[in-house]
Formats: structure tokens, C-alpha cells, sequence
């Protein structure tokens, strides 16, 4: 019988240091590095906040938010994609062979070929189309460019200096392979002198 006993505390002792050992590895250790990991090796860990020049808080640079102008007002602002409700950040579901996409294709082409003064048939196709999230926050140059002429115009630019701020704020290819080359909604934004209109922050600007 003590044999046993025996026996039996010597497995609950292993069984004992082999949780505590798993719970100090699993439990501690292996969060601990990931945290540190994050803090040091991405930005997007604490949702890539982006500043204005009053070093206010203007969103994220991973989540695209399409601005739109006062009523009646000129728009001074670079357009993303078209985008659904950000709260459901999901797609419309709309197939390719949907009527109901065409028409809503075709209306976004119609008003944004107004918007900038030239043909539908120049509105490129991510200018009527979402993303699959409806949260992209890059356009295609090509988008980008389309609008240079209106954001010169209505932010009291030249329009090389509009192009020179699209120029820097467009990534190419990742790896030089992968994706499409892609300009940065918001930080185009930012860099025209948009700031958050309900901050009056005036600290220092802070990194983006």
C-alpha cells in the first residue's frame, strides 16, 4: 500500500512540474515574446495610428475612410474605393453577372468622371469597385493621378506639387513581385494639410 501511495505522489509530483513548466513556457514565456516581438519589429501592432501635423490622431493607416467635403463646398480630398458599412467591413456579395452591381458600377463611374472633369471611360476600375474588406486604404496610381488636377485646384496647389506628395507616398510592389504598386489614401491626405477637425492638439507631430 505505501508502494503505491508512493508511487502515486511520485506521478502527481511529475504531472505537477510538467503544468507549471508548460504554464510557465506557454502561459508566460511565449506571450511575453510575442509582445516584444510586436513592439519592436511592427508598427501595426497598436493598429498603425496615424498623426496629423498637430500630432492628432486621424485613424489608421491600414483602414481606408473615404472624406468627403462640407455641402456646397469645393473637395480638396484624395477618394479611396468605394466602401459599405465600416462597422460590417465585409463585401456587397454582388456577383459579376449582377445587374444591380452593374448599375451601381456604372453610377460611381458617371459621378466620379464628373467630380474630375473627364470621360467614364478614363475612371479606372478600383475607383468603382470595393475591396473585399471595403476598407482598402491604397488606390492604384492611376486613380491617384485622375484626381491630381482637382486636388491641385481646390487645396491652392500646383499641380507638380500635387503629383510630387502622390510621388511619395506611393509603394511599389512588395518584394518587387507581389501586389500592384499603391498610393496611401490618408497619408496623401495628411501631407495636402487636412487635420482632424475635432482635435486642437498642439504638441509636436509624431511619427507616421
Amino acid at each position: 500500500m505505501k508502494t503505491l501511495l508512493r508511487g502515486f505522489g511520485r506521478q502527481l509530483l511529475v504531472g505537477a512540474t510538467i503544468l507549471l513548466a508548460f504554464t510557465a513556457v506557454l502561459g508566460i514565456g511565449y506571450p511575453v515574446l510575442v509582445w516584444g516581438m510586436s513592439r519592436t519589429v511592427a508598427e501595426s501592432a497598436d493598429g498603425a495610428v496615424v498623426y496629423d501635423a498637430a500630432g492628432c490622431p486621424v485613424g489608421s493607416a491600414l483602414i481606408g475612410v473615404d472624406l468627403e467635403p462640407a455641402a456646397g463646398q469645393p473637395d480638396p480630398f484624395l477618394h479611396g474605393r468605394p466602401s459599405g458599412d465600416p462597422a460590417v467591413s465585409g463585401a456587397s456579395n454582388l456577383g459579376p453577372n449582377s445587374p444591380q452591381l452593374r448599375d451601381l458600377v456604372n453610377e460611381r463611374r458617371a459621378t466620379i468622371a464628373a467630380r474630375e472633369g473627364v470621360d467614364p471611360a478614363a475612371v479606372p476600375a478600383d475607383a468603382v469597385t470595393g475591396s473585399g474588406s471595403g476598407l482598402d486604404p491604397n488606390i492604384s496610381p492611376a486613380y491617384a493621378a485622375l484626381q491630381i488636377p482637382r486636388l491641385a485646384r481646390t487645396n491652392g496647389m500646383t499641380v507638380e506639387q500635387v503629383r510630387a506628395i502622390v510621388d511619395r507616398n506611393t509603394a511599389g510592389r512588395q518584394l518587387g513581385v507581389l501586389g500592384a504598386p499603391r498610393v496611401n489614401v490618408r497619408q496623401v491626405n495628411l501631407d495636402l494639410g487636412h487635420r482632424a477637425p475635432a482635435c486642437s492638439a498642439q504638441s509636436e507631430p509624431r511619427g507616421r
